[in-house]
């Protein structure tokens, strides 16, 4: 386990962690938010371990995964490839959404959850490529095995993956995947410019590129590091649970059995037939087993 974030006080407190890190293709960083945030820290718990467990069905064994939660926060035993790094942020006092104060509430979310993926980065200093995960969404198990084959890529972004709501037997497949959800981008390391310990980072850009997926590919593409689209299916978003900060609904409500979507039998009918069976092929390929 990793104690806390590098500071100019302490910058070798992650010096230890190079070596878990140093040869792997690719680090997902999930960060975990303060346990004042959760409405049920028991189901947030399983939820991450079963992302843990879908991370851990990648095809190829390098990779690491990097769990940032408060020092406080009663985390589940952590399998095989998975270090904990603990951090002393405080509880975001706008986490819960309310649409008369949203804007201030997305400022309050990107700096919080930035600051704790900046922390998990850090951590995980000589991995090739970094991936954000949420901590209640599944990946591919072929990334680090695709990403082991390219290399030089500057990075990819999921242009396409599944949406589905706990307890269905079905996905919903999702063009345009990188604009819904934040398990949606695999970024070559030393394109995050990282800073030598925290207090050095620009929060601006904390907040642009960690504490959010929606600016990331502009940010790469307006330097001249312009991300790929993947070309596979690359995460399931998990929706409609009680512990989504967005607040989605379920797949069937949102888009078939609602009034806007009824009104349109042609967009219907699109999303009828981009619904697909959660079969045990499925299962295997994201790790939902």
């Amino acid at each position: 386990m990793v104690d806390v974030l590098p500071t100019r006080e302490n910058p070798a407190i992650l010096a230890p962690m190079p070596r878990f890190a140093a040869d792997k293709t690719v680090a997902f960083i999930i960060p975990v938010r303060h346990p004042a945030n959760a409405r049920d820290w028991p189901r947030l718990v399983e939820r991450l371990k079963q992302t843990m467990r879908s991370i851990s069905a990648q095809r190829s064994d390098r990779w690491i995964g990097v769990i940032v939660a408060n020092r406080e926060a009663r985390l589940p035993d952590l399998p095989p490839g998975f270090v904990a790094v603990r951090v002393d942020l405080p509880p975001n006092p706008l986490y819960e959404m309310d649409p008369s104060n949203r804007e201030a509430i997305y400022e309050a979310v990107r700096t919080d959850k930035g600051k704790r993926v900046l922390s998990g980065m850090l951590a995980a200093r000589g991995a090739r490529f970094l991936m954000v995960v949420d901590d209640d969404d599944f990946v591919s198990r072929d990334l680090v095995s695709f990403a082991d084959k390219h290399r030089d890529s500057n990075g990819w972004y999921v242009e396409h993956g599944y949406l589905w709501t706990e307890g269905s037997s079905f996905l919903m497949r999702r063009g345009a995947f990188n604009t819904l959800c934040g398990t949606s981008h695999l970024v070559r390391a030393d394109l995050y410019d990282l800073p030598e310990c925290a207090e050095d980072a620009s929060m601006d850009r904390v907040k642009a590129m960690m504490g959010s997926h929606i600016k990331i590919e502009a940010m790469l593409r307006d330097a001249g590091h312009a991300l790929s689209p993947l070309p596979f299916a690359g995460a399931v978003y998990r929706v409609g649970h009680g512990e989504a900060h967005s607040r989605s609904k379920g797949v069937l409500r949102t888009y078939l059995l609602n009034r806007e979507t009824l009104r349109h039998p042609a967009r219907l009918l699109a999303n009828a037939r981009a619904l697909a069976r959660l079969d045990g092929a499925r299962r295997q390929e994201f790790g939902m087993d």
